[in-house]
């Protein structure tokens, strides 16, 4: 299996959600918002329910979620951010009735199943393809797209490791996809004399 690549370009980011948005595909939208704003595997966002994101309870979006990796089967909480937030507000209306258990990304084809990874796949370089996006863009990418801008952003190297559930910095550097460009800008902008 080839290795993905993060959208480096946050402009390319933005481009690959407008892509669904403007073709209203909210579903795909959101599935694009949650994997970058969340670093969760696809397999773990496919997996949300419903109750997962919303308190029936109190009507109302929450504001973390908790669940289980599947990979790794260790508990995560993730705080929901406002552009999480929004999508899913959008896709909730179109949804509605919401019920607990129903997929957030239910399958058109097998209504009381989630999409596939495949079908992910296919959405996610489908899309990348048709914006010319360059590197090897398919699921995977949307996680290390987290990092990688998390990084860029000058969040701590240890917090993202602790996100990702990394337990060694080469993995996390792997995943951050950090090129000889991004060195370069180092070597180039380090100056004492300043």
């Amino acid at each position: 299996m080839a290795t993905t690549d993060p959208i480096r370009d946050k402009k390319n980011v933005k481009r690959l959600i407008n892509y669904f948005k403007e073709r209203d595909k909210t579903r795909n939208c959101l599935l694009v918002v949650m994997g970058v704003h969340t670093a969760l595997r696809i397999s773990d966002i496919l997996k949300l329910t419903w109750q997962d994101v919303y308190d029936f309870e109190k009507r109302r979006l929450r504001k973390t979620i908790s669940l289980t990796e599947n990979k790794t089967g260790k508990k995560k909480t993730i705080a929901l951010n406002k552009d999480i937030i929004e999508t899913l507000t959008l896709y909730a209306k179109e949804r509605s009735p919401l019920l607990p258990k129903d997929y957030i990304f239910r399958s058109q084809i097998a209504p009381m199943s989630h999409i596939s990874r495949v079908q992910a796949y296919r959405i996610i370089k489908e899309a990348a393809v048709n914006l010319g996006l360059e590197g090897n863009i398919a699921c995977h990418s949307l996680r290390k797209t987290f990092g990688y801008h998390a990084w860029k952003g000058k969040f701590p190297v240890p917090v993202i490791m602790e996100i990702y559930n990394h337990t060694s910095f080469d993995v996390t550097r792997k995943y951050l996809g950090i090129s000889q460009d991004d060195k370069n800008k180092i070597y180039l902008n380090m100056s004492f004399f300043k």
